[in-house]
């Protein structure tokens, strides 16, 4: 929220924001402690000077301080500090990441005794390594990652310690006899860190939680949850909101615009449980008219109520192959914010205006009232209106119409998108089928139609139609950057595909249509599916900032999320903007300070829950595999490193190394450029997308690593 606003609510008075205490401390010349800063800025009464105390630690733990041994703080650019978060590596050393965006600093084991992965920290430059990398020598901890660790209990000679379950996570957690909690051997467990690392002493911790018994089935996501500190269980404050919670209350809708008489219909998959989207078209005149609504969970979530704070910190749903993790309680997930056929809902409603060639001619958003007329799956919807099943037509002969315009114009507008350059890579997706103890059954392929596409398609129009009614605006908001590749990557593009006699366009700041031609231009190829990879994996990672800069890889020059309020706080964020410009036409809730800050925390929930889903998926493919080790394979090389082979398996999708030993004998060299291993005697290349033939020899469950040897290349 707007600082002076939430300095009013939190404290019931005004204390100085960051901005004047950081001008007050670079202007002093020297540090100063709490009682002279309260002094300086005028803050007499015992209450202005906790609050001042609680920003103060606020602004170490987000490195825009530091507060020296004699309880001095410091803006840390005065001190030649750089703030940032610490990645480990399992071999001990690690980096500091800079909150400037600056490049990485290097840890050496030494320094990274203190620290743990994720820990954020202060570091003074100290020089160069062999490599020409920055070294970081470690000043002050600013903020610890970690409560709580996950893992494997072990005892040896009467000494109980946790190896985490995290490999980046480098050391292990001495357990203290009194702290084992009944832990036996082998057991995962969560062990509460009682005593943060130094430069002397290992991590001290107390079993908290036994999950269970080494590969015992269905403990894969129970790991990942604590091992990436998931929150899981609402705390007591939302549980109360909840219970206020009336679902049978009827809402307030005089203000809002009643579409219950339209044919809005929702497209899901066959297993989903709550619909956030449902969509209607119809055409107007030579053009169309399509509303996308979405759930109006801003309606039920306030601001910094005890839901929005949970929602906020929890950042997005979670998505295990045997269960979700939602980022809201499931009375509005699943109930008040599911659009669910033939209830009243509310909703947030995009209304596009577009003309015959699927280009958007206007837009308004408004609150209103819809009912939805069926809810629909991907599987249908692709019967009716691609294969024209019969059967399914006749059933839905009452909404026919509204589906056939929806996929008219779907095909008008994917048409004109595609002349402009469409990045569609095709990259084949797996899904895991489990049993109800939660073992792997089968690895299925999973395959994208025209009605996934469809829903697609309308939802970026909704999103790109909210970026620029915001950017109109002019109000702080979170925006979806995705930034274009840099230029050591395209070089190595450009140098990957002149091998291949291709050419990638657009000079210096090639955009999305350029790489789309290349696709394009390799569809017929044998290398094509190499090409792609090649050319996805030059793409940067999408982040959320209060800065617009535009999305790459969907060619559009502003881009938010507004679609999927349910399961991500940013689009939450954006809903609320909408409802308070649409009630009061002018101002803002937030300020761009608190959009740097939300942007940087969603980015990382983000992250966290993508790895969290990766760390399942990995360890689940690796319990499948572990009774096949001595069977053959068919497989495509999926990546090419310095150490080894990966191979991407027919069929299953699952990945195993041929490490770089286990090759015909030879020596072999890397080149990143051709992704390609050759051999210096026989000149034996490897390269990406090669097909091999290759035995399982070795899987480990623990380090989520499956090991294959060579017998033939294809």
């Amino acid at each position: 929220m707007n600082r002076k606003h939430q300095s009013k609510a939190a404290y019931a008075f005004s204390i100085p924001e960051r901005a004047e205490i950081l001008a007050f401390l670079r202007d002093a010349g020297t540090p100063h402690d709490l009682g002279h800063i309260a002094q300086a800025l005028g803050l007499e009464r015992a209450d202005e000077r906790t609050a001042l105390n609680k920003r103060l630690r606020a602004m170490v733990r987000d490195g825009q301080l530091i507060r020296n041994r004699r309880d001095g703080y410091a803006p840390l650019d005065k001190l030649d500090l750089i703030a940032g978060k610490v990645i480990g590596h399992a071999d001990g050393y690690g980096f500091l990441r800079p909150d400037d965006a600056g490049d990485d600093l290097y840890l050496s084991a030494r320094e990274m005794r203190s620290l743990l992965h994720g820990d954020r920290a202060a570091v003074r430059l100290a020089g160069y390594d062999k490599r020409q990398r920055r070294k970081g020598t470690l000043v002050e901890v600013l903020q610890r990652a970690h409560e709580t660790i996950v893992g494997r209990y072990f005892a040896e000679d009467n000494i109980g310690f946790v190896v985490p379950d995290n490999k980046r996570i480098h050391q292990d957690i001495y357990i203290p006899k009194e702290h084992r909690g009944g832990a036996r051997p082998g057991q995962f467990v969560v062990a509460k860190i009682i005593k943060q690392p130094d430069k002397h002493t290992q991590p001290v911790g107390r079993v908290v939680e036994i999950l269970g018994d080494h590969a015992s089935p269905g403990l894969a996501t129970e790991i990942a949850i604590r091992a990436h500190e998931l929150p899981y269980e609402w705390p007591a404050e939302v549980e109360a909101q909840i219970a206020e919670i009336d679902a049978d209350k009827k809402p307030e809708l005089t203000h809002r615009k009643d579409l219950r008489g339209l044919n809005f219909v929702t497209i899901d998959g066959e297993d989903a449980r709550d619909f956030d989207d449902a969509v209607y078209c119809e055409r107007q005149g030579a053009g169309w008219r399509l509303l996308v609504a979405i759930a109006d969970v801003a309606h039920y979530v306030a601001a910094d109520s005890a839901l929005d704070r949970e929602a906020r910190r929890r950042g997005t749903s979670v998505y295990f192959p045997d269960r979700v993790v939602p980022m809201l309680p499931e009375i509005l997930s699943n109930e008040l914010c599911s659009l669910k056929p033939q209830a009243d809902r509310l909703a947030m409603l995009c209304e596009l205006h577009l003309d015959k060639d699927g280009l958007v001619k206007g837009y308004a958003f408004y609150e209103a009232v819809i009912r939805s007329a069926a809810r629909l799956t991907y599987t249908e919807v692709a019967a009716v209106v691609v294969d024209k099943n019969a059967k399914l037509r006749k059933h839905y002969a009452s909404i026919i119409t509204e589906i056939d315009a929806l996929y008219t114009l779907f095909q008008i507008s994917r048409r004109r998108r595609a002349r402009q350059g469409l990045l569609d890579f095709s990259a084949t997706e797996s899904r895991l089928v489990l049993a109800e103890d939660g073992r792997v059954l089968s690895i299925a392929s999973f395959i994208r139609n025209d009605a996934h596409r469809l829903i697609e398609e309308f939802m970026l129009m909704a999103n790109v139609a909210a970026a620029d009614f915001l950017l109109e605006k002019n109000v702080p908001v979170l925006y979806r950057n995705h930034a274009p590749p840099d230029k050591d990557r395209l070089d190595a593009v450009r140098e990957f595909l002149g091998e291949l006699g291709l050419r990638l366009g657009g000079g210096d700041e090639p955009g999305a249509k350029d790489y789309a031609r290349v696709i394009e231009q390799v569809q017929d190829r044998k290398d094509a599916h190499l090409i792609e990879t090649v050319l996805l994996r030059s793409l940067s990672l999408a982040v959320y900032s209060e800065e617009n800069r535009g999305h790459f890889g969907l060619a559009y020059p502003a881009y938010t999320h507004f679609t999927s309020p349910i399961r991500r706080y940013p689009d939450l964020l954006v809903h609320r903007i909408i409802r308070h410009l649409i009630h009061n036409k002018i101002g803002s809730l937030y300020s761009k300070a608190d959009m740097h800050r939300l942007g940087h925390d969603c980015s990382g929930t983000e992250r966290r829950a993508e790895e969290a889903g990766r760390d399942v998926v990995q360890r689940l493919k690796c319990e499948y595999m572990q009774d096949k080790v001595g069977e053959e394979f068919d497989g495509t090389i999926s990546a090419v490193t310095a150490f080894g082979l990966f191979v991407e398996l027919d069929e299953i999708y699952i990945e195993g190394l041929i490490h770089v030993t286990a090759l015909p004998t030879d020596y072999y060299h890397f080149d990143p450029v051709g992704h390609r291993l050759q051999g210096e005697r026989t000149n034996k290349t490897f390269r990406l997308a090669n097909r091999l033939r290759v035995r399982l020899v070795r899987v480990d469950v623990d380090e989520k690593k499956i090991d294959l040897e060579l017998i033939a290349d294809k």
